[in-house]
């Protein structure tokens, strides 16, 4: 496998996200109409461990702690040597950034987080100058925002420089028909720059995986079921058809395809995962190398199915103000 440089750090190419990790506020059952408990949890958990893919991205939102509260069952039952661990605060669902992070660990059973997040723009130089003290103290090894427009990014890197710190990371919302941050130059500044871009929603909650289709939906009432409504996926068709003929020229599945995409352009794809096999899944999307003519091609069908959703809490990356 080959590792990705995060600063004087390696990590694995593919981050694992457990957005859909136990119920409640911003759950998987809200989200994604699911409801998955620690016994269902754990053997993917142990898989991705043996794999080489330690590398777990939470928040504290997501179930309003019960995400980090299932993860963190399994890194006190396992250890905690071998993860890398990264999770966030979210303005606004609290004011307190060491509050929060110190719930986060307690949860999460560690002294530390490798990445710590702000989880969105909102005010940025009031949160990012949080970060500091909680780098002193050794709390929090790398600091990382998501969400944030280019002209954020650069402030946030510039507060914490000022300090004699560095960001070490972005995660926004990027894939095949949503490459909003490319567009804006965000991904290039971060390779200019050394900075890891974390892509997330890179298989878009499951529309890019050949699983869902306008005759195979969502579950209604949901998030992504909501987003993702049967004339979308009908729309999204022909990508998915191509997504399915290149994989099988690659010898995967669609999906790994969408992953490899995130892969090849430079991005650290944060895939979510509820079942051992969204890890042979990863192990099989880190293995495969598309061509620029493969590139060019998914790229093409994505902007031909017209489709491009964002989430409620995000805002156009082109934008500056």
């Amino acid at each position: 496998m080959n590792k990705v440089q995060m600063k004087k750090d390696k990590i694995p190419p593919i981050a694992l996200g457990t957005w859909s990790w136990g119920s409640g506020v911003n759950g998987g059952d809200a989200v994604f109409g699911n409801s998955l408990s620690e016994k269902e949890l754990k053997p993917v958990y142990v898989a991705a461990m043996q794999a080489g893919f330690n590398l777990w991205d939470t928040a504290a939102v997501y179930g309003m702690g019960a995400s980090e509260t299932i993860l963190g069952s399994f890194i006190k039952e396992q250890g905690a040597s071998q993860v890398i661990l990264s999770t966030k605060f979210t303005p606004g669902f609290s004011e307190d950034v060491e509050g929060s992070l110190n719930d986060s660990l307690n949860r999460l059973g560690v002294d530390h987080t490798d990445i710590y997040w702000i989880h969105s723009p909102k005010d940025v130089d009031r949160w990012t100058a949080e970060l500091i003290s909680l780098m002193k103290s050794g709390k929090v090894k790398h600091a990382g925002v998501s969400n944030h427009n280019l002209e954020e990014i650069k402030r946030a890197a510039a507060i914490l420089n000022k300090e004699g710190f560095e960001l070490s990371a972005v995660q926004n919302h990027y894939s095949l028909i949503y490459r909003s941050s490319e567009e804006a130059g965000i991904i290039d500044y971060c390779n200019q720059h050394g900075l890891v871009f974390f892509s997330y929603m890179v298989l878009e909650q499951g529309a890019l995986t050949d699983k869902y289709s306008a005759v195979n939906p969502f579950k209604a009432g949901t998030r992504r079921g909501d987003a993702f409504n049967s004339e979308v996926l009908r729309d999204l068709t022909p990508l998915i058809e191509l997504l399915k003929e290149m994989g099988q020229q690659h010898n995967v599945d669609a999906a790994a395809i969408s992953i490899a995409y995130a892969l090849a352009k430079g991005t650290v794809p944060i895939i979510g995962v509820t079942k051992t096999k969204h890890i042979d899944g990863a192990v099989a999307a880190a293995n495969v190398s598309l061509s620029e003519e493969e590139i060019h091609k998914l790229e093409a069908a994505a902007k031909a199915t017209g489709v491009e959703i964002k989430g409620a809490w995000e805002k156009s990356m082109v934008e500056t103000d």
